[in-house]
């Protein structure tokens, strides 16, 4: 079964949904983990606060980009108060494999972009 997950990841990774930038988007945001140099970017595109389309561009290892393909799966169609309750056990979960901690970063950047991007920040808190 592990296997199964694995081959899961990797299809993401080299063949990503949801790749790309949207015209005019309601909301972008753009992120990356410096430690390992990360990046993502997600553009949401709403109807009546319900992401009617979503688009990610980035860099970055298998993880992180497979895990923003799969997380723009989950979210299409959902409305930002479903995105602001996400967890990162949703999107663990969603992929399937066991994540270390020096991995965890790299599983979850897309869901803090997405997070940030519903929520309308123009730059994350510090």
């Amino acid at each position: 079964m592990a296997e199964l997950y694995r081959e899961h990841i990797l299809d993401h990774y080299q063949h990503p949904r949801n790749y790309g930038t949207l015209e005019r988007p309601d909301r972008t945001f753009e992120d990356s983990n410096p430690l390992c140099g990360d990046r993502i970017r997600i553009d949401l595109k709403l109807e009546n606060d319900r992401i009617a389309d979503i688009r990610f561009t980035g860099r970055g290892c298998a993880i992180s980009q497979a895990a923003a393909s799969i997380l723009t799966e989950m979210v299409k169609g959902k409305t930002l108060e479903e995105v602001k309750q996400l967890g990162a056990q949703d999107l663990l979960e969603d992929l399937g494999v066991p994540i270390s901690p020096a991995r965890r970063k790299c599983a979850l950047l897309s869901l803090k972009v997405l997070k940030a991007a519903a929520y309308g920040l123009n730059e994350w808190p510090t």
